[in-house]
């Protein structure tokens, strides 16, 4: 099967700090891989190498066999590359429907300066992303005001109106509530196998890894220090001891 992320050989270093050293991965078509690791083992800068904001020393992305390495976000975005913050990116004052709606019509490309949301593709558009990540009740209350998870869920309904074929999702569960983070999931894992969208998500939930990730990557030093199925990953003694931190 050829890959849908295929990375070669990615160096990058912050003074004198490896921060991606030498990584080789393949992502394939409708995946859902976990990213696991401690903190400062490089995990968002893959993100950020993969989504232009930051560009590497050496060696290559690519996006179902095209070359991204050293494009802007907005060019990446448009190829196909989507991404869910840690922190959800929304405008606070405005509407779950609003954010979403702003999303489309980004997609678009050009809206009217005096009034960008006013069609009714865009408003249809997001009402059907809402509908699948079960927002619909919570359309048109301020995203400032709704409880995190929810929070989460329109962040991913924003980088959905993009219409990736690649979401990449920073700690999807971070900041959300125990009794909130396996319907929070549930609800992402539901849409990305109906939409067909394969996904990358780093994760410090190892309960959250081992139920729903296909495949683990273990990040250490800026290198994938191992991989595989979840059960055969998280069970691994130099695994839970070296990386997890579990003795």
């Amino acid at each position: 099967m050829t890959p849908i992320l295929a990375v070669r050989d990615l160096h990058i270093n912050f003074g004198g700090i490896l921060a991606a050293n030498g990584i080789n991965l393949d992502i394939f078509p409708q995946e859902l891989v976990a990213v696991i690791g401690p903190n400062g083992s490089g995990k968002t800068t893959f993100l950020n190498l993969c989504t232009g904001y930051i560009h590497p020393a050496s060696g290559t992305v690519t996006l179902e066999g095209k070359t991204i390495t050293d494009l802007p976000p907005r060019a990446i975005t448009r190829r196909g590359i989507a991404r869910a913050f840690q922190i959800p990116q929304l405008f606070a004052g405005h509407s779950v429907l609003e954010n979403v709606m702003l999303a489309v019509a980004a997609r678009h490309g050009v809206w009217d300066v005096m009034r960008p949301l006013m069609r009714r593709n865009y408003r249809d558009e997001a009402r059907a992303i809402l509908d699948l990540l079960n927002l619909a009740d919570v359309a048109d209350r301020l995203t400032a005001i709704l409880p995190e998870g929810m929070r989460k869920l329109a962040d991913i309904g924003v980088a959905m109106a993009l219409r990736p074929r690649l979401l990449l999702l920073d700690e999807p569960t971070s900041g959300v509530s125990t009794a909130e983070k396996i319907p929070l999931m549930d609800t992402i894992v539901e849409v990305l196998r109906a939409e067909k969208i394969t996904a990358l998500f780093v994760e410090h939930d190892m309960e959250v890894v081992e139920r729903y990730a296909d495949r683990v990557l273990v990040w250490d030093s800026g290198r994938v220090a191992a991989e595989g199925p979840p059960r055969q990953v998280l069970h691994s003694t130099d695994v839970l001891e070296r990386i997890i931190g579990v003795g």
